[in-house]
């Protein structure tokens, strides 16, 4: 019984990993993203499935607002129609489904910022300034003067800063890319936070515009950092194959160890009804009528048949089945 209960484990453990990943978690976006200045509306949209629920929003780790969504809808908004001080702050969103009960993750948080246009823009530059091949590394800097604080980094197509930077007594941050690639190309600008006022922005100020050849980078020019988010898409996907193969190989292991063993079953019972026939006919002066060579079929007529090992045979057997059954989606699922 302990391999048929080694299954019964694995497939709960199974069945409750698939259906955690039916509460995905939501996202939370914010419009518009950037450039909000106090009187502007606002809107955080929680985006979720189609799902009757409930969806709250938090403020600083905080549940502040709630709203009900039905299964029509996949977002859940919350406005602001003009937005002040109170409004800044760091938001994230979560629900509730009605049908499960279920819970889902906090989503990643979105910050409101208000933009304080008493502060001066900051100034930009691009270092090489002339188009440049792929694989090249890139540098932009951002400073200015009198204004410490974090500097962040705009790409015109993103709606959240691509880079941040928190200086203490500087007045000047250097934003690298590395190996730049087509997808890089593009309008670059910068803004600043001041020290001690986290949701208040200076404008942004102006701009250099990247231009990236779809070619290599020219003999000397310095190569790209190793794509550390590629090894680390490879690492988890050898994890996995490795998880696959694992179950394949332990449902595989069980599946023939039962074969096995109902080989074994099935020679024990010939191998007792041979003796008890041989017994019969050395005591008895009648001949013995015919017997069937089924080994279930014999073993029922037989009086030294084991009747409760039988039982736990027959239990394995219907045990393991269902449990292979309910492991098979979920291997379709995850192939």
């Amino acid at each position: 019984m302990a391999p048929t209960a080694l299954a019964l484990i694995l497939g709960w453990w199974l069945a409750a990993a698939s259906g955690a990943q039916h509460v995905p978690r939501p996202s939370l976006s914010l419009h518009p993203s950037q450039g909000i200045e106090v009187g502007d509306n606002v809107t955080l949209r929680c985006h979720l499935p189609r799902l009757p629920a409930s969806v709250w929003l938090y403020k600083g780790g905080v549940r502040t607002y709630r709203k009900y969504k039905d299964k029509e809808q996949d977002t859940a908004e919350f406005s602001f129609l003009s937005t002040n001080w109170e409004h800044t702050g760091s938001y994230q969103c979560q629900y509730w489904l009605h049908r499960t009960a279920e819970t889902s993750e906090l989503s990643d948080p979105v910050e409101l910022v208000l933009t304080d246009h008493s502060f001066p823009p900051p100034s930009i530059s691009l270092s090489p300034a002339k188009r440049v091949g792929t694989g090249t590394n890139v540098s932009i800097q951002c400073w200015i003067q009198g204004y410490g604080g974090a500097f962040l980094l705009h790409k015109d197509g993103c709606s959240a800063p691509i880079q941040r930077q928190e200086l203490l007594g500087v007045d000047k941050a250097t934003f690298t890319i590395l190996g730049v690639t087509p997808a890089d190309s593009g309008t670059y600008r910068c803004s600043y936070r001041p020290w001690a006022q986290r949701f208040l922005s200076s404008p942004i100020g102006n701009n250099v515009t990247l231009e990236v050849a779809p070619t290599p980078a020219p003999p000397g020019a310095p190569k790209p950092a190793e794509p550390t988010g590629a090894e680390e898409q490879s690492r988890a996907n050898l994890v996995l194959a490795l998880v696959r193969g694992f179950v394949a190989a332990l449902v595989f292991g069980l599946g023939l160890f039962f074969v096995v063993d109902a080989r074994s079953l099935w020679i024990r019972a010939d191998q007792s009804r041979a003796a008890t026939t041989h017994l019969s006919l050395r005591g008895a002066d009648q001949a013995v009528a015919p017997v069937s060579k089924h080994p279930l079929s014999a073993s029922l007529r037989d009086s030294s048949w084991d009747a409760p090992e039988f039982c736990c045979r027959a239990v394995d057997w219907l045990l393991m089945e269902s449990s292979i059954n309910a492991l098979v989606p979920f291997l379709r699922v995850t192939a």
